[in-house]
C-alpha cells in the first residue's frame, strides 16, 4: 500500500468535480483506457486503430508496442489520454516467454545463465525493432524459471521498459555457446495493469455494437477504465479543491495548494497531480522531494507539464 506525506489533515472534497470511477461511457471514450489482449499476427499500430474505429474515438494509442508475433495486454488509451502513453513507460513490464535453444545444455547451466540477466544489462535490439540498433542499458527486475523441458526453456520475466526478451533470449544462447532464440512471447502486465483486466478485440466489438446500436452501455462500461489507471504506477501529489482552477489553467503547483504526497519523490521525477476524488488534474516534473513539500513555507512543488483537467470543472475562486 502507497505510503504519504500528509501536509494538510483536515482538507475535505467540496462538490465539485466527480470521482472517475463515477463517469458516463462518454466521458470514459473522451478520456480513458482498455486493456487489450492482442492477438498474434497484428501489429499493436494495427490493433490501436481497429479499437478506434470500433468505438468511434477520434484518437487511440497504444502504450508499449508488441511485435506481431506476441500477444498479450496492450494498453490502449483513448481520446484525451493518448498524451498518458509515454507515462505508462515509466512502470515496469512482466512477461512469460519460451526460448528454445539451438543445442543441448544442461538444466543447471541453463539456470544460471539467465541469472546473469538479472540487474542493469546492456542490450543491442533485436534486427527487426523499431529503434536504433546501439547499446543501451536496461534494468531486469527478476527471471524466474517456470520450466525447462529439452531445449525448451519456459521463464517469466520483470524489465524496464524497452527491454527486449528477444534480446536476452539471443544473449543467453550466447552465453552458453549454443545459440537460442525466442519461440513464443506473451506479455502479462504493463505497469500496473494486468492479463486479468485484459479483454478480446471480440468483446470489445461486441460490447461497442451494443452501446452504439442498441443502447445498452453495461457491457462497454465494464471494459473501460479510467485514464487514472495510466498512472497507479507513478508517484502522487494530492491537491486541494481550491488549487484545481489554477493548475487546469496551466499553472505550476505551489506547495500551499498541497495536501498530501507520496513517499519517496525525488527532484526531477514524474508525478501525477490528482484531486482529492482522485481525479487527473496534470503530470508535471517535481522540483521539490517528498519532504519538502510537506515542510516548505512557500514555492513551486511541481512543474506543470501537461495538464488533463479542463477549465471549469472547479471554481477558480473559493465561495
Amino acid at each position: 500500500m502507497e505510503t504519504f506525506y500528509v501536509r494538510e489533515e483536515e482538507a475535505l472534497p467540496s462538490r465539485w468535480g466527480k470521482p472517475p470511477g463515477e463517469r458516463t461511457v462518454e466521458e470514459l471514450l473522451d478520456f480513458g483506457v482498455v486493456i487489450v489482449d492482442k492477438p498474434q499476427g497484428p501489429t499493436s499500430h494495427q490493433v490501436s486503430a481497429w479499437v478506434r474505429d470500433m468505438l468511434g474515438v477520434g484518437k487511440a494509442a497504444h502504450a508499449g508496442t508488441l511485435d506481431p508475433n506476441a500477444h498479450g495486454v496492450l494498453p490502449v488509451a483513448l481520446g484525451r489520454a493518448v498524451r498518458l502513453v509515454d507515462m505508462v513507460h515509466l512502470g515496469s513490464k512482466e512477461y512469460v516467454a519460451l526460448m528454445v535453444l539451438h543445442a543441448d545444455a544442461p538444466e543447471k547451466a541453463v539456470r544460471e545463465a539467465l541469472r546473469e540477466f538479472v540487474g542493469e544489462i546492456y542490450q543491442v535490439p533485436p534486427v527487426k525493432s523499431a529503434v536504433s540498433r546501439r547499446p543501451r542499458v536496461r534494468r531486469v527486475f527478476r527471471i524466474d524459471v517456470l520450466e525447462i523441458e529439452g531445449r525448451y526453456v519456459l521463464f517469466k520475466a520483470v524489465v524496464e521498459s524497452g527491454t527486449y526478451i528477444r534480446a536476452i533470449c539471443r544473449d543467453v544462447g550466447t552465453l552458453l555457446g549454443t545459440g537460442a532464440s525466442l519461440r513464443e512471447l506473451r506479455r502479462t502486465r504493463t505497469a500496473n495493469m494486468g492479463e486479468e483486466m485484459a479483454v478480446r478485440l471480440q468483446d470489445l466489438l461486441e460490447a461497442s455494437y451494443a452501446y452504439r446500436e442498441l443502447g445498452n452501455d453495461s457491457l462497454l462500461r465494464g471494459l473501460l477504465h479510467p485514464a487514472e489507471l495510466m498512472v497507479e504506477h507513478m508517484k502522487k501529489v494530492i491537491v486541494k479543491d481550491t488549487a484545481v482552477d489554477a493548475l487546469a489553467h496551466g499553472a505550476d503547483l505551489s506547495v500551499r495548494g498541497i495536501v498530501k504526497v507520496s513517499e519517496g519523490v525525488s527532484r526531477g521525477d514524474w508525478v501525477a497531480v490528482l484531486t482529492l476524488k482522485g481525479e487527473l488534474v496534470m503530470v508535471g516534473k517535481a522540483l521539490m522531494t517528498s519532504a519538502e513539500m510537506v515542510e516548505e513555507g512557500s514555492g513551486i512543488a511541481v512543474r506543470n507539464e501537461r495538464t488533463f483537467m479542463r477549465p471549469g470543472v472547479y471554481p477558480s475562486t473559493w465561495k
